[in-house]
């Protein structure tokens, strides 16, 4: 059926399934990817976590020196080798060179190189180092010491860069025109949602004791949970190959999809890469949102598993809690993305829902940081023995729902406007510009937040030390977040003409000048 010949949906189906009947053979495969995608992005985020953060001789302290000096020049490389692959293979082929890139290391790992760990970490040479070092580089050699622990973080950090955000979102784009976005990507959301709480309840099936009295294999009980979700990381993977193969047959026959206006590709290094991406303001102001959003959630994250570390100091408890955790988010998430984000998209418009985000991780940001800093307080005190809990439970536990909002916020609203702004691009700026924005831009972020806890923790010695000074940075942040988010808004407006409440036209805003 034609674009024309589409009618409305009733108020109920509006709400919570605005999907025509012919549009299923593409939109329930995106979705099922799409989930376990997000489905191996939080079960390996929490599982990254409690490896490292738990390790011998580590600790939080970790996690900036990681950030900068391991993902960081991580997600430049693979940056510069998905250039590389879209400048020769089509994006079907380098989603399953990345997949089965990504497979391959985690089996590696699961069955070879965490059973030698200890053969393989270099703990005595590490504690010589480390007794000739100041304390503010106590994280920097434990993921020298934990090297193969390090190497988990890191591909488990580009899961989500690589796999998710440039090779997911960027097809997706490509196959959904503006009109379909407004209707698909918040239903995106609520898979990515139950994919998030569906991940947390295995989490702590497999962290339990339960599971490895009736497995008793990988050496003790962390190493035979790390081991089983390794194993259903590998299974979703492969899973997740198998549909996208199904749905590429698919759009090859889809009228939708194959209308599409054809562009010339033009080939490109990775200096060029970002030298097109400085030519627009547009993409920018992308950039400048990404980072600020990484920023700021890197700034709180560290100090609140420095927190949860002091409350569950072992692995397996560090994962189920974890696993609670991503539970929550996924709730709230399901939440935000069935009530709130497609409608407030649809009524109030991009810049709008593109506020919430930073709205959200200012005051839940100002509450914890509150019960952190003003923990010895009689006030604090009072309320930590009004619930039967202590002022360390009470900070992590504020920490927690921190996270919880922020992070749904992000499935729903952030992700959702963010990919919205690159709609409107042409298919070689979205291509290029995203492969810069989410593959090293992202990084930018988060390896800026750690950057600045480095040299805090240079400074003050300690985690707890430097919160202060945190959470000053944190809400300078968040304010240059919110001035980008009203910049982008304002030339996201300009791209379309409003039409019966559907965004209309579309127009071109690449970078670079026109072919025709």
């Amino acid at each position: 059926m034609t674009q024309a010949g589409i009618s409305r949906f009733s108020t109920f189906r509006s709400i919570f399934w605005p999907i025509h009947r012919w549009e299923l053979k593409k939109f329930l495969p995106m979705f099922f990817i799409y989930s376990l995608i997000v489905f191996n992005y939080s079960i390996l985020r929490a599982a990254k976590d409690a490896l490292l953060i738990t390790a011998p001789g580590s600790g939080a302290e970790a996690l900036p020196y990681i950030k900068v000096w391991a993902i960081l020049p991580m997600a430049f490389l693979s940056t510069l080798i998905f250039t590389r692959l879209a400048n020769r293979y089509s994006r079907e082929k380098i989603f399953y060179i990345m997949m089965w890139s990504f497979i391959s290391f985690f089996f590696v790992f699961a069955f070879i190189l965490y059973p030698a760990q200890n053969y393989l970490h270099p703990h005595a040479f590490a504690d010589k180092v480390q007794a000739q070092l100041p304390l503010g580089l106590h994280g920097l050699v434990a993921i020298f010491r934990n090297w193969t622990f390090t190497l988990f973080y890191v591909m488990s950090e580009l899961w989500g860069t690589i796999i998710m955000s440039v090779l997911f979102w960027g097809f997706a784009n490509e196959v959904t025109s503006v009109r379909e976005a407004k209707r698909f990507y918040a239903i995106l959301g609520v898979g990515a949602n139950l994919a998030t709480v569906v991940a947390g309840q295995i989490g702590i099936l497999l962290s339990s004791n339960l599971l490895y009295k009736h497995i008793p294999f990988g050496g003790d009980r962390w190493g035979t949970s790390l081991i089983m979700i390794t194993v259903v990381i590998i299974a979703s993977g492969l899973l997740s190959i198998l549909i996208y193969k199904k749905l590429a047959r698919t759009l090859s026959s889809d009228p939708v999809a194959s209308n599409k206006e054809e562009e010339p590709v033009i080939k490109m290094g990775i200096r060029k890469n970002f030298a097109y991406l400085a030519k627009s303001k547009y993409l920018l102001s992308i950039a400048v949102i990404v980072l600020t959003f990484n920023i700021s959630l890197n700034m709180i994250e560290i100090v609140w598993k420095d927190q949860l570390h002091q409350l569950c100091p072992y692995a397996a408890d560090y994962n189920i809690y974890m696993g609670k955790v991503l539970i929550y988010i996924g709730i709230v998430s399901t939440l935000f993305s069935v009530f709130l984000c497609g409608q407030v998209v649809r009524r109030f418009g991009w810049t709008v829902s593109a506020y919430i985000t930073p709205v959200i991780l200012l005051v839940t940001g100002i509450f914890f940081f509150f019960f952190v800093l003003f923990k010895d307080l009689s006030f604090v005190g009072k309320i930590s023995a009004f619930f039967g809990v202590t002022p360390l439970f009470l900070s992590t536990l504020f920490g927690s729902m921190q996270n919880c909002f922020s992070r749904a916020s992000k499935f729903s609203f952030f992700d959702v406007t963010k990919e919205m702004a690159f709609i409107p691009l042409s298919k070689e700026c979205k291509l290029k510009g995203k492969a810069a924005i989410d593959g090293v831009g992202s990084r930018l972020g988060k390896s800026g937040g750690a950057l600045i806890h480095e040299c805090l923790l240079l400074s003050f010695g300690t985690i707890a030390m430097s919160t202060p000074y945190v959470a000053g940075i944190l809400f300078v942040t968040i304010f240059g977040w919110i001035v980008a988010v009203r910049s982008l808004g304002r030339r996201f407006n300009e791209t379309h003409t409003p039409e019966d409440g559907i965004i209309g036209k579309e127009k071109d805003l690449s970078p670079l000048p026109s072919t025709s």
